[in-house]
């Protein structure tokens, strides 16, 4: 798009996308924060509208995808404690055989995550303070 950015637009989508870090203060902070200003302003201008819509939308993902990763990690973390146990009790004919090292590779996996966010977040905002448009990848659309 050609069209000519105020500043004022570029430091409140800097703001907004900077706001994914607000889970770290105050719970769902990351969503809810984006989500206020995306409400106030995205009538303002197609800059703020598009990029506020876009933070919204990453910062639900990565929720989401947090959840399901730590979805995964309970009964592993589970069954992990259980192990020997479960398969050490007599006259059993249950034999579940759970493997640690899956409950340390999901949780890497969060700290993966929380690593690409971070990475993300300060692309996206250097993006939108020079007046560009920045996609985040693999976000599910919620606010359309």
């Amino acid at each position: 798009m050609n069209r000519i950015i105020l500043e004022k637009d570029r430091n409140f989508t800097l703001f907004t996308h900077l706001l994914g870090f607000g889970s770290y203060f105050f719970p769902m902070g990351s969503i809810l924060f984006p989500f206020i200003i995306r409400e106030m302003k995205k009538n303002e201008s197609e800059f703020m509208d598009t990029l506020t819509k876009d933070v919204v939308n990453f910062n639900l993902s990565y929720l989401l995808y947090i959840i399901v990763v730590k979805l995964l990690v309970v009964p592993l973390f589970v069954g992990s404690i259980f192990e020997n146990t479960i398969s050490s009790y007599p006259f059993t004919s249950i034999h579940i055989n759970f493997n640690s090292n899956n409950f340390f590779e999901l949780e890497s996996l969060l700290s993966i995550l929380a690593i690409i966010k971070f990475v993300l977040i300060i692309k996206a905002a250097i993006s939108s303070n020079k007046g560009e448009y920045y996609k985040y990848p693999y976000v599910i659309e919620f606010v359309k």
